[in-house]
């Protein structure tokens, strides 16, 4: 949650240097959030790609690259290192 808080911090401080700047932000948020996106994803490629073509099935590829801790991290409330949850996380629902 710490990386979280800091980065809205980071983000909070370069608005106030632009506000003060007199400047517009380079992109409108939405274009900028997709093209972090596209970033991320891009840099899972090559990496995906070496697995696939040395044989593996695309969800093996997937995780042997690491893509999913690399593209969200570890979302909060997650033990640290845990990415995924399986069915057994799931509480039952008891009606």
């Amino acid at each position: 949650m710490k990386m979280y808080l800091l980065s809205l911090g980071a983000g909070l401080l370069v608005g106030i240097v632009y506000s003060l700047l007199n400047v517009r932000s380079p992109a409108p948020p939405l274009v900028a959030l997709v093209g972090l996106f596209g970033i991320l994803a891009g840099e899972q490629i090559l990496p995906a790609a070496r697995q696939l073509i040395a044989g593996s099935s695309l969800t093996a590829a997937w995780r042997q690259a690491k893509c999913a801790p690399h593209m969200f991290g570890t979302l909060p409330g997650h033990p640290a290192g845990r990415t995924t949850t399986t069915v057994a996380d799931v509480p039952e629902k008891h009606s």
